[in-house]
């Protein structure tokens, strides 16, 4: 093999790497470019492990020896991507104590195949422009196939490299209104290659580049807003630990908190109102019990909420014992008015896949029946969703259009680490694809809320129990996105594929 990394040729019986450096190698450059997904967005950390992954396509001597670049590298890569994992284990150690070490490299071992089929398949097209766009096209497609995995694992989808905190971020993300986050990945990983093409392909991009924040700012700077009057959220955060939901003086200590947040942050909803009806919204676990079945406490809450409607989070259980996780929503005077099962659940946290053969989870969940849109007053035209049905690009509108999504959630489980701050990048993702104000309620984790193009209207910081109260503004016209959803990158990456193979042609 002759290896170039830096232009610098190794005779086969001169190469410095053992086959085990070389994966270590893998390992750490795949971690590292890793860095420039959410929180961190070290961009140029992207930029380099493409370089080595390209350079892997080009100075592998088989197909086999790529497969292992690829194969490792993507390890390193989700393993980082997702340690936030090893949090979750550990909340429930004294189970699943064997699982600290594997939790990330375990998932990650899932994922990493869906490096190895871009990285292969671009060897299809001559190295070059060809390659790159082709290895662009290939590496979209294979992120958008994560959600066939069990029930779908879409989670830091390359595309999330753009979210970067404040305005910059905001102009950047604005494409996503018409190509979604997977044609941001495409983008993401076409620059990420072509800046080391030429100094052609850099001017090139310095002028693609300039075009995007110029139009991303107008678009930010000039939104259309359809006339409709959305409610003041009162978004409540109790901050309240995993084990103290799980046990009965913690869960009462819990209620009693939500209680006088929704108390205090009603009340101040109230003053920013004035016309608008008012909502509070308890987040995933905020009841620490079965809502449906505790009459006393739904008047306890309608009392605290002194008149306002609101969406509380629950279990729920059916008349065959089977449970759910659930959304209520709940009138003035504490009867539950709608209900909303979480549809898409989460693998090895709420159920077990079925080729398992041995029982992992004992306590599992059942899906709902599908997405929702409620049309309730005070709540207006709503879409419910629980925690991690929000990451799913294209997904997340019910059979009939809202005019804002309320998602609520319980992050204790990730820790103060990277996972709540990359699922609050998905709520932000969401909201300029479908031009929806988003509302997210934490019970531990980052409470906020955006405006339809994305924009941060506020929000609570890890660790703090508070309420936050935003006066939602009016959704967008359904963006193109929102009309084609994931059609869109489809056809984007199928225009790459086709100008890759034409490119490769016209070079032979």
């Amino acid at each position: 093999m002759t290896y170039r990394l830096w232009n610098s040729p190794f005779p086969p019986s001169r190469l410095p790497f053992s086959t085990g450096k070389m994966i270590l190698a893998d390992l750490l450059v795949g971690a590292f470019a890793a860095l420039a997904l959410p929180p961190l967005f070290f961009l140029p950390a992207l930029a380099l492990g493409l370089l080595y992954l390209y350079r892997c396509t080009q100075d592998a001597s088989s197909a086999r020896q790529l497969a292992l670049h690829a194969f490792f590298f993507g390890l390193g890569y989700h393993t980082l991507a997702l340690s936030w994992l090893t949090n979750a284990i550990l909340t429930r150690a004294h189970e699943f104590w064997w699982a600290v070490p594997i939790a990330a490299p375990g998932c990650a071992l899932i994922l990493a195949p869906l490096t190895v089929v871009p990285v292969l398949l671009c060897r299809l097209a001559p190295s070059g422009l060809s390659r790159m766009i082709l290895l662009a096209a290939l590496w979209t497609l294979a992120d958008m196939a994560r959600v066939f995995i069990f029930t779908g694992f879409p989670w830091n989808p390359t595309g999330s490299v753009f979210e970067l905190p404040g305005l910059a971020g905001d102009i950047l993300i604005q494409p996503a209104a018409y190509i979604g986050v997977d044609g941001l990945s495409f983008l993401a990983v076409l620059t990420g290659l072509l800046v080391w093409h030429s100094r052609r392909a850099r001017i090139f991009l310095g002028i693609f580049y300039a075009a995007w924040i110029g139009a991303g700012w107008y678009r930010l700077s000039h939104p259309t807003l359809l006339p409709v009057t959305n409610p003041v959220v009162a978004l409540l955060q109790g901050n309240v630990q995993e084990r103290d939901i799980l046990s009965r003086s913690g869960a009462l200590d819990a209620f009693r908190l939500y209680l006088r947040l929704t108390n205090e942050g009603v009340a101040r909803a109230r003053e920013l109102a004035a016309d608008r009806s008012v909502v509070y919204l308890w987040p995933e676990s905020g009841f620490p019990g079965l809502l449906d079945e505790d009459e006393a406490a739904r008047r306890l809450i309608a009392q605290a909420a002194d008149g306002a409607w609101g969406m509380i989070g629950s279990d729920r259980r059916d008349t065959q014992n089977r449970f759910y996780n659930s959304v209520m929503a709940l009138d003035e005077s504490g009867k539950i008015a709608a209900v909303y099962d979480k549809a898409t659940l989460v693998p090895f946290g709420e159920y077990q896949p079925r080729f398992i053969p041995f029982n992992l989870l004992p306590d599992q969940l059942t899906p709902g029946r599908g997405l929702a849109t409620w049309s309730l007053p005070a709540l207006g035209q709503v879409g419910p969703m629980v925690c991690y049905e929000i990451i799913f690009s294209g997904h997340v509108i019910g059979p009939s259009r809202p005019s804002w999504l309320a998602n609520v959630t319980n992050d204790a489980w990730f820790g103060n680490s990277a996972g709540p701050r990359q699922h609050l990048a998905t709520a932000r993702m969401r909201a300029v694809e479908e031009g929806l104000p988003v509302a997210q309620a934490a019970n531990m984790g980052i409470t906020a809320a955006f405006d339809a193009s994305g924009h941060e209207l506020g929000r609570l910081s890890w660790g703090h129990a508070d309420s936050l109260v935003i006066a939602l503004p009016s959704p967008q016209p359904p963006t193109i996105f929102a009309r084609y959803g994931r059609n869109l990158p489809l056809v984007l990456c199928a225009f790459g594929v086709f100008l890759a193979v034409f490119l490769g042609r016209q070079r032979r």
